[in-house]
Parts: C-alpha cells; sequence; structure tokens
C-alpha cells in the first residue's frame, strides 16, 4: 500500500479526491494526518480530533464490477474492516451504530465517510474517510457521546500500527466484495449491528419521539424499524436518531 503523510490538512477524503481527479492513483492508496482542520461525517457533519493523538486517513479504492445498487454493501464491507480490528484489539462492547459510526460501550470512537465515483451504473472508485479516537481522552461538552479506544481498553495504541490493520481489514473485505459475497458480509453486519432486534426509543426529523424494534437494512440501505403496530417503517440517514 502507498501511504502519504500529512501533518496537517482540510481533509484527506478532499484531498484524495482532489488527487484522483487530476492522475492516476494506485489502488488502496492512503492519506492520513496528524491534524485535519475541516474533517467531515455524514450529511456535512463536523469532525473534530486532537492532534496527534487519533487516527484520521482516507482510503483510495477501486472496483471490478460493484453496481450503485449495492452500495450498500460497501457500507458494510467498510464498517466490517474496522469493526473486527477493534474485535481483535479487545475494545470491549463494539458494535456498528447504522450505518456506520463505530461504538464502544454505547459510545461513539469512530466514523465513516464514503464518496464515490460513478460510472454509469457502476461506482468506479470510490474514498473512505476513516476517523477514530484512539489516544484522545478528553472530549468537549458537546460531545458526551464520544470515547476513544484509551478511554475504553486503558491502553496507549500505535497509530501506524492500527492504520496498517485496519487497510489490511479493509482489502480483505474489499475482496469479498469483488468476489460478490453480499449475503456473507451483510450477515456479518447485521450481527453486530447497534440494537437490532432490542426495543428502543427514537426520535425522526419531525422530534417526533417513539418506540421501536431495528430488523434490518432495505435494499437502498435504509433502516428498517417495527413500529409499536408491527408496522415496518424505512428511514434514511439523518431521519432518525436514538435516544
Amino acid at each position: 500500500m502507498k501511504i502519504i503523510k500529512l501533518s496537517a490538512i482540510d481533509s484527506t477524503n478532499s484531498f484524495l479526491k482532489e488527487m484522483a481527479s487530476g492522475s492516476l492513483v494506485e489502488n488502496f492508496t492512503v492519506v492520513v494526518t496528524d491534524n485535519q482542520i475541516k474533517g467531515r461525517g455524514q450529511q456535512g457533519s463536523v469532525w473534530e480530533s486532537e492532534v496527534g493523538k487519533n487516527l484520521i486517513f482516507s482510503v483510495f479504492v477501486t472496483f471490478e464490477s460493484l453496481s450503485v445498487s449495492d452500495k450498500k454493501y460497501l457500507n458494510y464491507a467498510v464498517s466490517l474492516a474496522v469493526f473486527e480490528v477493534l474485535q481483535q484489539e479487545n475494545i470491549p462492547r463494539i458494535a456498528i451504530k447504522w450505518p456506520n459510526d463505530i461504538l464502544s460501550a454505547k459510545k461513539k470512537i469512530g466514523g465513516i465517510l464514503i464518496e464515490n465515483s460513478l460510472k454509469g451504473t457502476k461506482i468506479s472508485s470510490t474514498v473512505i474517510g476513516i476517523g477514530l479516537n484512539v489516544n484522545q481522552t478528553s472530549f468537549s461538552s458537546s460531545l458526551e457521546k464520544a470515547s476513544s479506544l484509551k478511554l475504553s481498553s486503558n491502553r496507549t495504541f500505535d497509530l501506524e500500527q492500527l492504520l496498517i490493520e485496519i487497510v489490511v481489514s479493509l482489502k480483505s473485505k474489499i475482496l469479498l466484495l469483488n468476489a460478490r459475497a453480499f449475503e456473507s458480509i451483510e450477515t456479518s453486519y447485521l450481527n453486530v449491528l447497534y440494537k437490532k432486534n432490542i426495543p428502543a426509543m427514537f426520535k425522526d426529523s419531525n422530534d417526533i419521539v417513539f418506540m421501536g424494534i431495528i430488523r434490518g437494512i432495505s435494499k437502498d440501505g435504509k433502516l428498517q424499524v417495527e413500529l409499536e403496530d408491527e408496522i415496518i417503517k424505512e428511514f434514511g440517514i439523518k431521519e432518525i436518531s436514538f435516544l
């Protein structure tokens, strides 16, 4: 793998996307930084990180033949790549919160941003941004649901080694994706999905609070929640949140 290290950058995803648009980029090229000034999350949210304490990187990946209609499996694969490395590191009570937040003991320790480039009905390439709270031990009051690997495990981690482990794991998951092992990938993802089949309180985009049970993910990647009247309702990103 080719690793490009930057001391500071607005966004590793933006840097890698611009790089790929102007030149031929090697598959699994990685851009990593100690300081991301304008980190981005899902739907324009902001990713905050203490300089030099966490893992902030993006990976460029090309595909043999991945349809746009199968993009949810890419999300599953990337989430599982991170999850399985942390599982091997014995991080306690980890789970994937739909669509791709990584939790430990119900607190967020990682986030993923996937930005695809399309050719017709195919995803030709993608830039996968991963932010993982690693050795940071204090967070602003606005991030009360944030945690880190160090807080969860009381250990200090080698950032470079952890980066390599995640990229190697990602490579293995992309191989499964290219082999169209969709059913296996989906089963593994649903097995570790936070609050699946457990009654929970939610709030929708209109601030309406309701009880529901996560039952699965729709074909187009929406969260399927069973309501009290046993009707299954589907929600997109930012249309639902946990209380």
